[in-house]
C-alpha cells in the first residue's frame, strides 16, 4: 500500500529487496547516499569520509548523490532506492504521519541547530520578523524552511495572511531577491546568505533571520534509513554513522582541505565561498553547545517533544505523534567517534 501511494512522488527502478538482500559475494555493504542538496560545502565532510578511507573502514561502499530539497531523501529513502539519506526532521515526520509504516527513520541529528531562516534586504525593508507583513516573501514549495515558516510566523505573532507568498523554484529563489523581485525568501543560512553573496548583494544589505534564534525549538537535517535495510544490517548503519562523524570532525579542523574534497566533485564551485559556507554550517548549526559536550547525532528528548509540540500547534496529526517513530538513537556507535573535538 505504501509503495503505491507514493509512486507518483518517485520513479526508481530499485526496491528495498535490492539493499536488504546479504551480500555474501561482496566485501563491502552498498550504501547509496542521497543528500539533501547540491554538492556545496555542508557536504564536504561526507566526500572526506569518502575519500579518507572511513566508509571503507567499515567495509562500506558508498556513493553520494546530490538532492533537490530538504524533503527530497525523504521518499527516496521509504522506499528502498537508497538505503540511507540526508533530509529534515520535521518533514520526516509529517511523511511518517502522512504514511504511517512507511519504512523510515532518523538515525543521526547533523544540524543540531537548525539553518531554516528567511533572509531578507534591509534595502528593501526586512530586517526582523516585523517586518514581513505587506511584503512579498519568496518560498520553494520543496524548501525545508518553507515548511516550518508556519510555526516561526505563531511564535512571532504574524499573520500569514498578511504576507504575500510567491512559490518559486530554487534556482530563481536568490535571484529574485538580489533583483528585487521579491524583499526576502525562505532558505537555509548558509545556502542563501551566501548565493546573495555571490550573486554582488553586499553582506551589510543582507538580513539573515534564523527561526532558531526567534522561537523556533525544531531540530534540523539528519541521517535518514530505511529500516528494514538498518535491521538487516546493524553494524554497517552504525559504521556509515561512525565514519560520517569522523568527516565532520576533519573538517571542522581544515575546512579548506575538505572543500577540496568538494571541488574534486564540483569543478564550478568557488572554493572561498564554499569554504565559507562550510564554516557557517559549522559554526551556526552543527558543533552547538550540546554537540560539543555529547557529541554530533544523539537528540536531547525534552528538546525533541517540544519540537513535536510546536510542529502540532501547526499541525494536526492523523496518528498519535511519538518520538520513537521519528528518530532511533540505537544505532550511535558508543567508541567516541561521536566527539568532534
Amino acid at each position: 500500500m505504501f509503495h503505491r501511494k507514493i509512486a507518483a512522488v518517485l520513479t526508481v527502478g530499485l526496491t528495498a529487496a535490492s539493499f536488504v538482500l546479504p551480500l555474501a559475494a561482496q566485501a563491502e555493504t552498498a550504501m547509496p547516499f542521497a543528500l539533501d542538496w547540491k554538492f556545496e560545502g555542508p557536504a564536504a565532510p561526507y566526500f572526506v569520509a569518502l575519500d579518507k578511507g572511513y566508509f571503507a573502514a567499515e567495509d562500506l561502499k558508498v556513493e553520494i548523490s546530490e538532492g533537490a530539497g530538504s524533503l527530497d531523501a525523504i521518499p527516496k529513502v521509504a522506499t528502498g532506492a537508497f538505503p540511507v539519506g540526508f533530509a529534515d526532521i520535521n518533514s520526516l515526520m509529517r511523511f511518517l504521519d502522512q504514511n504511517p509504516g512507511a519504512p523510515v527513520t532518523a538515525v543521526m541529528m547533523v544540524y543540531d541547530k537548525p539553518p531554516f531562516a528567511v533572509i531578507g534586504r534591509k534595502s528593501l525593508g526586512v530586517t526582523t520578523p516585523a517586518d514581513l507583513p505587506g511584503k512579498v516573501l519568496g518560498a520553494p514549495p520543496p524548501d525545508g524552511a518553507w515548511a516550518q515558516f508556519p510555526i516561526f510566523a505563531a511564535e512571532n505573532g504574524i499573520d500569514m495572511s498578511t504576507i504575500t507568498v510567491e512559490p518559486v523554484g530554487f534556482p530563481v529563489r536568490e535571484p529574485m531577491l538580489a533583483e528585487g523581485k521579491v524583499a526576502s525568501i525562505t532558505g537555509f543560512s548558509f545556502t542563501s546568505t551566501l548565493n546573495l553573496k555571490r550573486l554582488g548583494v553586499p553582506m551589510d544589505d543582507i538580513s539573515t533571520i534564523l527561526m532558531a534564534d526567534h522561537g523556533v525549538a525544531l531540530y534540523g537535517n539528519a541521517v535518514i534509513v530505511n529500516t528494514d535495510f538498518a535491521k538487516a544490517n546493524p553494524a554497517a548503519v552504525t559504521g556509515f554513522i561512525r565514519a560520517v562523524a569522523k568527516g565532520w570532525k576533519d573538517s571542522i579542523a581544515d575546512p579548506a582541505a575538505a572543500v577540496d574534497a568538494l571541488i574534486a566533485r564540483n569543478p564550478a564551485a568557488d572554493p572561498a565561498l564554499e569554504t565559507e559556507r562550510l564554516t557557517m554550517a559549522t559554526a551556526d548549526d552543527v558543533l552547538t553547545d550540546y554537540v560539543k559536550e555529547h557529541g554530533i547525532g544523539g537528540v536531547d528528548p525534552a528538546r525533541m517533544e517540544k519540537a513535536i509540540e510546536q510542529t502540532k500547534s501547526v499541525y494536526t496529526f492523523t496518528n498519535p505523534a511519538d518520538a520513537a517513530l521519528y528518530f532511533d538513537p540505537s544505532y550511535l556507535p558508543t567508541d567516541g567517534s561521536l566527539m568532534l573535538q
